[in-house]
């Protein structure tokens, strides 16, 4: 544990100053087309997927990618780490999120996410902000964009009770295009609220797109299963692989 704890601490030096480095490089894309951010966005993320493999040994599976539709597109996906917000934009051609207003104050980030075309959503405005945020949400769909949305709202830990909030059934109803389901098991390497990486392979797995046209409730239904029963395997084969490389701490990561 010593050497994850090391590994990790490395990891997370260095990650704030690459950070700052694509940043730099992405200012002048602020006065380029969206496309050139979006490159950026794509070359960082793939940076961070190295360093997690070098410095953490953490590897990382992309599983079913030939699924993803080509254009106009709705991604719901399990959410258990900050990775996922970072790592699943070089896989879209033109991908935005749903993403709380605050992160609009960020100082530098905050203007490449309104760059970007970023949906800000003011959580305590209730039903008002759900309304508005569809009607954004669907102007960027139409215009041939992938909304990657999270259908639980915030980070879940592996193995947490899901509960999918009735937004994402809006969207697709609105929307009128296919969602792609994603499932993971990023919060056993990269958990939420604790700098600690912990080494073994991260898995994404797309699945079976649902095609535009279901019943809100037959959707969500059909959404939630498809999600939650891969993720269950997943995490439960990632916890194995965790216990064959380092025993009993694996037990860290399931909280």
């Amino acid at each position: 544990m010593v050497a994850i704890f090391l590994r990790s601490l490395l990891f997370n030096i260095l990650f704030y100053p690459v950070f700052l480095f694509w940043a730099v490089i992405a200012v002048p894309t602020l006065v380029l087309p969206r496309a050139a951010l979006l490159r950026v966005a794509n070359w960082w993320a793939q940076t961070n997927i190295v360093l997690m493999r070098v410095i953490c040994g953490i590897k990382v599976e992309f599983r079913g990618a030939e699924k993803i539709p080509n254009g106009p597109l709705l991604v719901a996906s399990k959410h258990q780490s900050m990775w996922e917000t970072i790592s699943l934009l070089h896989l879209f051609e033109a991908p935005f999120f749903v993403l709380k207003r605050e992160l609009l104050w960020i100082p530098i980030f905050g203007l490449f996410l309104k760059k970007a075309n970023m949906i800000a959503i003011d959580r305590r405005a209730g039903g008002r902000a759900l309304l508005a945020m569809v009607r954004r949400a669907v102007q960027e769909v139409r215009h041939g964009r992938q909304l990657v949305i999270f259908p639980e709202g915030t980070r879940t830990a592996p193995g947490a009770v899901p509960h999918y909030k009735p937004g994402v059934g809006q969207i697709y109803v609105e929307c009128g295009v296919p969602c792609l389901p994603v499932a993971l098991n990023s919060g056993l390497f990269w958990p939420r609220r604790t700098f600690m990486r912990y080494p073994g392979t991260l898995v994404v797995e797309f699945l079976d797109p649902l095609p535009p046209g279901l019943p809100r409730e037959e959707f969500l239904e059909r959404l939630r299963t498809a999600i939650e029963q891969t993720t269950e395997r997943l995490v439960a084969a990632g916890r194995a692989e965790q216990t064959r490389l380092f025993g009993r701490a694996s037990t860290t990561v399931k909280a």
